[in-house]
Formats: C-alpha cells, structure tokens, sequence
C-alpha cells in the first residue's frame, strides 16, 4: 500500500513541478437547464439501497459503468443486492430522463476494496430493461488521446445530489500502474463519474473517478484505466451464469501513509 500511494504521489509532484501552467482547471458549472444538459443525458444518479449514491454513464442501451466501491453496503461490509441499485438518468430538478433498476452487476475480479491500487474499481450494471430513446444515448469508450492533459468530468455529489454539474477543463497531472492523477473538483458522490476526453469529436469516456484526496497541499482526484478492465468486465457479463460479483471486504474510509499523501472515496 505504502509504495503504491508513494509513487502516486511522486507521480503528481513531478508532473506538477514541469508543468505548474496546468494546476487548476474550469470552476463546476451546474447543469440547470435542459440545454445545459442536452448532450449528457446518459450521465445519471445511482442510488443504492437508499443509504448512498455515485454517479454513473451510460455505455451500452442496458450497460452503466460506475465504481466498483459504489456497490458496496459499507455498513454491512458486503456487496448491496442489485434490487437496491437504480439508475437515474439524466437526473435534474427531481426528475430523470429515464428510469432503471439493476438487473446484476458485476465489480472487476482485479479489484480488493482495501487495497490501494484504484486502477481496476470498476463496476458495469446491467439494467433491468434497456433505455432506448432519442435523448438518453451512450457515451463512445477510449483511450485517451496521445498526450492530451485537457480532460472534464460530469458529476454529482452531496451537496449538488439534485443537478449534475461539468467542469469541462481539468488536467492529468500524471500516471502510475494505470491511475490517472487528476486536478478535476470531486466530492462524495463523485465516486464514479465519466471522465471525458474532448479533444477530438464527441465526448469520450478516458477514466471514471476513484478517489479524492491530498498529497501535501495540492488537491487531487485519481481515475481508474479503463479500456482493458472494462473489456473483461463486457466479456464476464456475457455468461449468462454470472450473476454479481466482488470483493467483500472493505478499506477504512481513509488512508494515509508515510509519503503523505491521503485518498478518500468520494
């Protein structure tokens, strides 16, 4: 766990000292109007077990990709069951876009609850009927383009539950073991959120929010890799036998080491 966290850190510290122009990003912008919203309607509240939410996209007419620490009863130290998870997309102003429960979800089978490594907390939810309309459309998947530092997430959290907000200039601030480092504003509730690629033609998922933290004084968020573990988690989804799946065990809600650095999930 130490050295993990200890090359995050000297990942973002190096990134941060040859490149200081990139430290911050655009403010939150909060998704108010339809217009506001129109393009991101596949970005949606999870509400599990009425005790939590994240935030999720949609990537599939019936799949939703979230966090794999989302689903967790963090009470009960198990996973929620699937009929405790609803997604609700485009959620604004106490009314979404669409409607959906889960009919089974699956976490990747790489990631433990308590470790530090944040590269594979990935869930997909496969909903209990597909959405299939004109609006509610999901997002492309991808790499990340060659190089681009320019990124913005769509998120909730707890103090904007109801609207979604953008900010649609953060940063990569570095890489290690496939987490991004990030100076994107996340807070409880974040856990999850789509990281978009703007760079080139429609918005593109690159990442999904971990964690929230702090190395030294300098703000940070970490995003998962994506293409590969996301693939895996696709072709498990595709046996019919597999039902929910994942750790059951659960970090502390915080964790600190030597290096200084310290990441919650958001």
């Amino acid at each position: 766990m130490i050295k993990t966290i200890s090359l995050i850190a000297a990942a973002v510290l190096a990134a941060a000292a040859a490149a200081p122009a990139l430290a911050g990003g655009s403010g939150l912008e909060t998704m108010v109007t339809a217009d506001d919203s129109r393009g991101f309607e596949g970005v949606g509240r999870i509400n599990v077990g009425g005790r939590s939410f994240c935030t999720g996209a949609l990537v599939a007419d019936n799949l939703v990709l979230t966090a794999g620490h989302c689903l967790y009863d963090h009470d009960a130290g198990t996973l929620a069951r699937p009929d405790e998870v609803e997604f609700l997309a485009g959620w604004r102003g106490g009314r979404a876009a669409a409607y959906r429960g889960a009919r089974r979800f699956i976490v990747h089978p790489g990631y433990v609850a308590n470790g530090a490594d944040r590269s594979v907390d990935l869930a997909l939810i496969e909903l209990d009927r597909p959405i299939r309309n004109t609006t509610v459309l999901p997002f492309e998947v991808g790499a990340r383009s060659f190089l681009a530092r320019d990124v913005g997430v769509v998120s909730y959290a707890h103090d904007r539950a109801e609207m979604p907000s953008m900010q649609n200039i953060c940063h990569v601030l570095g890489k290690t073991k496939g987490t991004l480092v990030l100076d994107c504003d996340v807070d409880f509730g974040s856990s999850g959120a789509p990281v978009f690629d703007f760079s080139d033609g429609p918005p593109r998922i690159v990442s999904v929010v971990s964690a929230k933290g702090m190395i030294g004084d300098l703000e940070v968020s970490l995003g998962t890799s994506l293409v590969e573990p996301l693939g895996e988690m696709r072709t498990l989804l595709e046996d019919e036998a597999v039902g929910i799946f994942g750790q059951n065990d659960l970090a502390p809600a915080g964790m600190a080491t030597a290096s200084g650095a310290k990441f919650v999930r958001p």
